[in-house]
């Protein structure tokens, strides 16, 4: 069986699947084509409509057999909300995926990390992928709610009891939140590609009614660069952090990505053209050491984006992170909803010396990881640094999230490849992690990478980063014994 992360995926043995997530929570299931919306009623199964052509659903259990799904179905979101509506996740069990095989077979668990006061998580997808099918591990969840995520899909949400709709208030911001800060996978069980940014689902209990209508073209906007900077700044400034400098390849990155969003309707880290939001910044030019952003729809003016986003912990935390020197803001409006869409980024551009002092910081706080086990430091490696940092430019530069390598390469071939001579090799990588401090906690908090960490016998190590993948930053771990 294997032990899945935010963004880790899988292929799927032929035959119907069940997914599993007990506790206190309604799963529901939203079946989509490769436009990311509902064609109708019949693609929402939930407890009040448990069955639809390749899916059903009976308690906590999800039944789904991909080739019965309906013609031109080509992903399933599998959904989690508390049992008791509105209900925040984090006062609650974290909710638990499994998946079996036909016959009962455990084929995948996924734990995502806990989260917080989200009301609903997208928890997987199964999507069609070549001729065959896959798993996807997302732990994604939102902050504006479940009916802020039906209008995502492009759907009415109307509550069963009422008729009334339970849709965000007009001109109520709602934003995209990551529910993690990516994953990682051990040496021993290689995932692949990560995750773009999920469509949405309405929340079990409600009922869309939808059409996909031809999408219009998006209108730009251009909001006043000086006064969104002016804002910023100022609120940058009351927290003791430096002023942000706006840059030309952020403000491009940031303009191609939120009309990506507003000609597909939905808010994002993957546009509908394929491209994540962290590939467009290195497109643009912009080579960077860390990056954060807000993805938006609602506010019709800088200043109530800004506001928007200081009134809340997390979107706040990042606007006003000291690390950030220099930012990008566009917003595009969809021309059929009448929503702005928009997109600021916030980076810190890589230096010379930024690859060896991070690598230095991952090193020491493994290493602190270690001695309070009562464990040896490990010594840094320059052949099993210059193997990792290959690896981490690779997936980078070809898109995938793997020990393996599109060439067949395994952590130990690369490590002999660099000119080390080690007898024994593992690896840990992590996708998405904004800090060496994020990405070592979370390596400790997965028991493969912990292992890895923590393991006797390696003596040396050599740590690795690049950024711009699907992803964003991409981190390898590799170690030497």
């Amino acid at each position: 069986m294997s032990e899945l992360v935010p963004g880790g995926n899988m292929p799927l043995p032929d035959g119907a699947l069940t997914v599993r997530v007990p506790g206190p929570f309604d799963v529901s299931a939203l079946i989509t084509d490769d436009g990311g919306k509902v064609r109708g009623d019949g693609d929402f199964v939930f407890y009040n409509q448990p069955c639809a052509p390749g899916a059903r659903l009976d308690g906590d259990t999800l039944t789904v057999d991909p080739p019965r799904l309906r013609p031109a179905a080509t992903r399933v979101t599998v959904v989690v909300s508390p049992a008791e509506p509105g209900t925040p996740l984090v006062r609650l069990p974290a909710p638990t995926l499994h998946v079996s095989a036909p016959g009962g077979r455990p084929l995948a668990r996924f734990a995502p990390p806990r989260p917080g006061q989200e009301t609903v998580l997208l928890l997987a997808e199964i999507y069609r992928r070549g001729g065959g099918w896959k798993l996807r591990a997302l732990g994604q969840g939102y902050a504006d709610g479940l009916a802020g995520l039906a209008r995502d899909f492009g759907v009415d949400v109307l509550d069963e009891g009422t008729g009334t709709a339970p849709a965000t208030p007009a001109g109520q911001p709602r934003s995209a939140t990551r529910g993690a800060h990516g994953g990682s996978a051990p040496a021993t069980t290689p995932t692949s590609s990560p995750p773009p940014s999920a469509p949405a689902a309405p929340r079990a209990g409600t009922r869309p009614t939808s059409s996909t209508p031809p999408l219009p073209r998006a209108r730009s906007h251009s909001p006043a660069p000086d006064g969104f900077l002016d804002l910023v700044n100022a609120a940058r400034t009351a927290a003791g952090s430096p002023p942000v400098a706006l840059d030309a390849r952020l403000t491009s990155a940031a303009r191609a990505h939120a009309g990506a969003m507003a000609s597909a309707g939905r808010l994002g880290v993957e546009g509908s053209d394929g491209l994540s939001l962290y590939q467009r910044v290195t497109a643009a030019g912009y080579t960077y050491l860390t990056v954060g952003e807000h993805l938006v729809s609602g506010p019709r003016t800088p200043a109530e984006f800004v506001r928007y986003c200081l009134s809340e912990e997390q979107s706040g935390s990042i606007l006003r992170d000291p690390v950030f020197l220099h930012a990008g803001l566009a917003c595009v409006g969809d021309g059929r909803s009448g929503d702005v869409y928009w997109t600021a980024l916030w980076a810190r551009p890589l230096t010379p010396g930024d690859l060896a002092r991070t690598a230095a910081e991952v090193v020491g706080l493994t290493n602190r990881e270690r001695a309070g086990a009562g464990l040896p430091p490990l010594a840094v490696d320059p052949l099993l640094t210059t193997a990792a940092q290959a690896h981490s430019a690779d997936m980078v530069a070809r898109a995938f999230y793997s020990h393996t390598s599109p060439d067949g390469s395994q952590p130990w071939d690369r490590a002999a490849a660099a000119g080390a001579r080690r007898r024994s090799i593992g690896e840990n990588i992590a996708c998405g992690q904004r800090s060496p401090a994020e990405v070592v906690d979370g390596w400790m908090n997965s028991p493969g990478h912990r292992a890895n960490i923590l393991k006797p016998d390696f003596t040396h190590i050599g740590i690795g980063f690049a950024g711009g993948g699907p992803a964003g930053m991409y981190w390898t771990q590799l170690f030497g014994a």
